[in-house]
Protein backbone atom coordinates (compact mmCIF):
# COMPACT_ATOMS: atom_id res chain seq x y z
CA UNK A 1 0.00 0.00 0.00
CA UNK A 2 2.75 2.43 0.94
CA UNK A 3 4.59 1.84 -2.35
CA UNK A 4 1.50 2.59 -4.43
CA UNK A 5 0.90 5.84 -2.55
CA UNK A 6 4.59 6.82 -2.89
CA UNK A 7 4.50 6.16 -6.63
CA UNK A 8 1.40 8.28 -7.13
CA UNK A 9 2.80 11.11 -5.01
CA UNK A 10 6.01 11.13 -7.08
CA UNK A 11 4.00 11.39 -10.29
CA UNK A 12 1.81 14.15 -8.86
CA UNK A 13 4.20 16.76 -7.49
CA UNK A 14 2.66 19.44 -5.32
CA UNK A 15 3.06 22.74 -7.11
CA UNK A 16 1.29 26.01 -7.79
CA UNK A 17 -1.31 24.43 -10.06
CA UNK A 18 -2.66 22.30 -7.19
CA UNK A 19 -3.16 25.13 -4.70
CA UNK A 20 -6.78 25.70 -5.71
CA UNK A 21 -7.57 22.07 -6.51
CA UNK A 22 -10.04 20.07 -4.46
CA UNK A 23 -8.39 17.44 -2.27
CA UNK A 24 -8.18 14.00 -3.83
CA UNK A 25 -7.89 11.08 -1.46
CA UNK A 26 -6.36 7.72 -2.23
CA UNK A 27 -7.71 5.07 0.13
CA UNK A 28 -6.03 1.68 0.17
CA UNK A 29 -6.84 -1.24 2.41
CA UNK A 30 -5.93 -4.88 2.87
CA UNK A 31 -6.79 -7.69 5.23
CA UNK A 32 -5.53 -11.09 6.31
CA UNK A 33 -7.00 -13.76 8.53
CA UNK A 34 -4.95 -15.15 11.41
CA UNK A 35 -5.70 -18.68 12.56
CA UNK A 36 -3.62 -20.40 15.24
CA UNK A 37 -0.83 -17.86 14.70
CA UNK A 38 -0.65 -18.39 10.92
CA UNK A 39 -1.58 -15.73 8.37
CA UNK A 40 -4.13 -16.89 5.83
CA UNK A 41 -4.74 -15.13 2.56
CA UNK A 42 -7.16 -16.30 -0.15
CA UNK A 43 -7.41 -20.09 -0.37
CA UNK A 44 -5.40 -21.47 -3.30
CA UNK A 45 -7.81 -24.36 -3.90
CA UNK A 46 -11.16 -25.83 -2.90
CA UNK A 47 -9.30 -28.23 -0.62
CA UNK A 48 -7.54 -25.40 1.16
CA UNK A 49 -10.85 -23.51 1.52
CA UNK A 50 -12.37 -26.64 3.10
CA UNK A 51 -9.42 -26.89 5.53
CA UNK A 52 -9.72 -23.20 6.45
CA UNK A 53 -13.48 -23.22 7.11
CA UNK A 54 -13.45 -26.59 8.86
CA UNK A 55 -10.75 -25.20 11.18
CA UNK A 56 -12.93 -22.23 12.15
CA UNK A 57 -15.84 -24.55 12.99
CA UNK A 58 -16.32 -24.54 16.76
CA UNK A 59 -13.22 -22.35 17.15
CA UNK A 60 -12.12 -18.86 16.32
CA UNK A 61 -10.04 -16.78 13.91
CA UNK A 62 -8.98 -13.16 13.75
CA UNK A 63 -8.84 -10.60 10.99
CA UNK A 64 -6.16 -7.94 10.82
CA UNK A 65 -6.99 -5.12 8.45
CA UNK A 66 -5.16 -1.96 7.53
CA UNK A 67 -6.25 1.28 5.92
CA UNK A 68 -3.99 3.95 4.45
CA UNK A 69 -5.37 7.34 3.40
CA UNK A 70 -3.27 9.69 1.29
CA UNK A 71 -4.27 13.25 0.42
CA UNK A 72 -2.78 13.63 -3.07
CA UNK A 73 -3.03 17.41 -2.89
CA UNK A 74 -1.13 17.94 0.37
CA UNK A 75 0.91 14.74 0.58
CA UNK A 76 -0.52 13.95 4.03
CA UNK A 77 -0.59 10.22 4.61
CA UNK A 78 -1.73 8.17 7.57
CA UNK A 79 -2.49 4.53 8.10
CA UNK A 80 -3.74 2.42 10.97
CA UNK A 81 -4.89 -1.14 11.54
CA UNK A 82 -7.43 -3.05 13.55
CA UNK A 83 -7.99 -6.60 14.73
CA UNK A 84 -11.21 -8.54 15.27
CA UNK A 85 -11.74 -12.01 16.76
CA UNK A 86 -14.55 -14.12 15.33
CA UNK A 87 -15.89 -17.07 17.36
CA UNK A 88 -17.85 -19.82 15.61
CA UNK A 89 -20.35 -22.49 16.51
CA UNK A 90 -19.85 -25.84 14.78
CA UNK A 91 -20.31 -25.40 11.02
CA UNK A 92 -21.91 -28.45 9.36
CA UNK A 93 -20.01 -30.09 6.49
CA UNK A 94 -22.98 -29.50 4.15
CA UNK A 95 -22.72 -25.76 4.74
CA UNK A 96 -18.99 -25.81 4.02
CA UNK A 97 -19.66 -27.77 0.82
CA UNK A 98 -22.27 -25.23 -0.34
CA UNK A 99 -19.92 -22.30 0.38
CA UNK A 100 -17.12 -23.90 -1.62
CA UNK A 101 -19.50 -24.86 -4.43
CA UNK A 102 -20.57 -21.18 -4.72
CA UNK A 103 -16.89 -20.24 -5.00
CA UNK A 104 -16.96 -16.88 -3.20
CA UNK A 105 -14.86 -18.23 -0.29
CA UNK A 106 -12.02 -18.73 -2.79
CA UNK A 107 -11.86 -14.97 -3.36
CA UNK A 108 -11.65 -13.72 0.23
CA UNK A 109 -8.90 -13.70 2.84
CA UNK A 110 -8.85 -16.94 4.79
CA UNK A 111 -12.00 -18.11 2.98
CA UNK A 112 -13.80 -16.14 5.70
CA UNK A 113 -17.03 -14.39 4.80
CA UNK A 114 -19.12 -13.84 7.93
CA UNK A 115 -21.86 -11.82 6.22
CA UNK A 116 -22.87 -14.73 3.99
CA UNK A 117 -26.38 -16.04 4.85
CA UNK A 118 -25.03 -19.59 5.13
CA UNK A 119 -22.37 -18.49 7.64
CA UNK A 120 -24.34 -16.02 9.78
CA UNK A 121 -26.13 -18.66 11.89
CA UNK A 122 -22.76 -20.09 12.94
CA UNK A 123 -21.22 -16.84 14.17
CA UNK A 124 -21.12 -16.97 17.95
CA UNK A 125 -19.42 -13.62 18.63
CA UNK A 126 -17.41 -10.85 16.96
CA UNK A 127 -15.04 -9.04 19.34
CA UNK A 128 -13.03 -5.88 18.66
CA UNK A 129 -9.70 -5.34 20.39
CA UNK A 130 -7.98 -2.49 22.12
CA UNK A 131 -5.02 -1.65 19.92
CA UNK A 132 -1.95 -0.09 21.57
CA UNK A 133 -1.15 2.29 18.73
CA UNK A 134 -0.40 5.88 19.70
CA UNK A 135 -3.34 7.22 17.68
CA UNK A 136 -5.96 4.82 19.00
CA UNK A 137 -4.85 4.01 22.55
CA UNK A 138 -7.84 3.18 24.71
CA UNK A 139 -10.34 3.13 21.85
CA UNK A 140 -12.29 0.03 20.99
CA UNK A 141 -11.70 -0.73 17.34
CA UNK A 142 -12.60 -3.60 15.10
CA UNK A 143 -16.21 -4.29 14.18
CA UNK A 144 -18.16 -6.55 11.85
CA UNK A 145 -17.47 -4.22 8.91
CA UNK A 146 -13.75 -4.65 9.70
CA UNK A 147 -14.14 -8.37 9.12
CA UNK A 148 -15.98 -7.67 5.88
CA UNK A 149 -12.92 -5.83 4.54
CA UNK A 150 -13.10 -2.12 5.31
CA UNK A 151 -13.39 -0.78 8.86
CA UNK A 152 -15.82 2.12 8.40
CA UNK A 153 -15.08 4.01 11.62
CA UNK A 154 -11.31 3.81 11.13
CA UNK A 155 -11.59 4.84 7.47
CA UNK A 156 -13.84 7.80 8.39
CA UNK A 157 -11.39 8.92 11.07
CA UNK A 158 -8.44 8.78 8.65
CA UNK A 159 -10.37 10.65 5.95
CA UNK A 160 -11.26 13.42 8.41
CA UNK A 161 -7.61 13.72 9.43
CA UNK A 162 -6.47 13.78 5.78
CA UNK A 163 -8.84 16.61 4.88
Amino acid sequence: MMLLADTILQKLPISDYTKDAEPTLLITADQVVVYEGVIREKPASKEEAWEFIKGYSGGHAATVGSVLVTNLKTGFRKGEWDRVEIYFHEIPDEVIEKLIEEGIVLRVAGGLIIEHPLVLPYIKEVVGFLIPVQYVIGQMVGTTDSVMGLPKALTKKLIEEAL
